[in-house]
């Protein structure tokens, strides 16, 4: 264990904690951090022959997780760990023995997660140990997708907008960037299935995806009506679709007899397709994503793995708490 420096002891003793000293000691709780470790280390360089020898593993991947959490580039995580207690015990560096690895180095690390899709399998081990938890029941599933806008102006070396990204109308406004849709577990909230596209592409389209084939029951918007009628790859034959009615038609119904039964039945199902917003929140307002902070729909879905990956292990912490707690009594 490291001695700690002057400096760290004083500010372990300050009175009060700030929203980024509890907000990083809750990702340092949930965080399986030897989990993650032991899926990135066969992919992570080793020192061969003479030259500086490679960052230590986990220190690399504290500094991108902290990097992902506060919505940073690669030159305002470097910053931040100078500037930032919270942040620099965070990632375990004591400036008074070294310094903090650089932005290329993050830049390096950031894309062999990319190309060895290492976020994904980040991701995926995460929602393994939730389902070994008995978290994810797998009984039903709840579909939705977001729009992630990206710069729509042209004020840039190649004098044009991303090509993988394209525009859409939603309600009378015009949208640039792309689509983030997710199945996401009735039960626990947690997003069990990932897929991107550009903002123009119907949510229907991806309906079926994002089934992982176990579910009795799915639920979704009313974008998804008419999918019992798509044929096209699906998932899941045996699933019952349960597809919110269109605004119009709901807002027409009466209030006796059948109708009202139908506008019961139609609150129950929103009810349960509420906890799909709940991963959105995470992403969009909790960890900053507002924007597409990459160019090219690759770079943005590795860091939506990771950025999903995290909200799971926060939407799931209570249960978890609660579990661990009968297993400790």
């Amino acid at each position: 264990m490291k001695q700690r420096t002057f400096s760290q002891a004083e500010y372990s003793r300050k009175k009060r904690q700030t929203r980024r000293d509890r907000f990083l000691a809750e990702i340092e709780r949930v965080t399986p951090w030897q989990a993650l470790k032991d899926e990135i280390e066969p992919h992570y360089p080793k020192q061969n022959g003479p030259g500086h020898p490679p960052r230590g593993l986990e220190t690399m991947l504290r500094m991108y997780i902290a990097q992902q959490c506060f919505g940073l580039s690669d030159e305002g995580i470097d910053d931040a760990i100078y500037d930032s207690m919270a942040i620099r015990n965070f990632v375990g560096i004591d400036l008074n023995v070294e310094d903090a690895p650089d932005a290329t180095t993050l830049l390096k690390f950031r894309r062999l997660l990319e190309d060895k899709q290492l976020t994904k399998r980040v991701f995926a081990t995460i929602n393994n140990l939730l389902n070994m938890q008995g978290l994810i029941l797998k009984e039903g599933t709840v579909v939705d997708a977001t729009i992630i806008s990206a710069p729509s102006a042209t004020k840039n070396e190649d004098n044009a907008r991303d090509p993988e990204m394209h525009q859409t109308k939603k309600g009378n406004d015009w949208h640039f960037g792309m689509k983030a849709h997710i199945g996401v577990d009735a039960h626990s909230g947690a997003v069990h299935t990932l897929e991107t596209t550009p903002a123009n592409t119907a949510d229907i389209s991806k309906g079926h995806s994002l089934l992982h084939g176990e579910e009795r029951l799915v639920f979704a918007d009313a974008g998804y009506q008419g999918i019992e009628k798509r044929t096209e790859e699906i998932t899941n034959p045996n699933a019952t679709w349960h597809v919110a009615m269109r605004p119009g038609k709901r807002k027409a119904l009466g209030k006796k007899g059948g109708d009202q039964i139908t506008r019961v039945f139609e609150r129950l199902k929103s009810s349960v397709r509420a906890c799909v917003e709940h991963p959105f929140h995470y992403i969009k307002n909790i960890f900053g994503l507002k924007k597409v902070r990459y160019k090219g729909l690759a770079k943005n879905t590795a860091q939506l793995y990771t950025l999903f990956a995290l909200a799971n292990l926060l939407i799931t912490k209570k249960r978890r708490d609660v579990l661990n707690a009968q297993g400790a009594s």
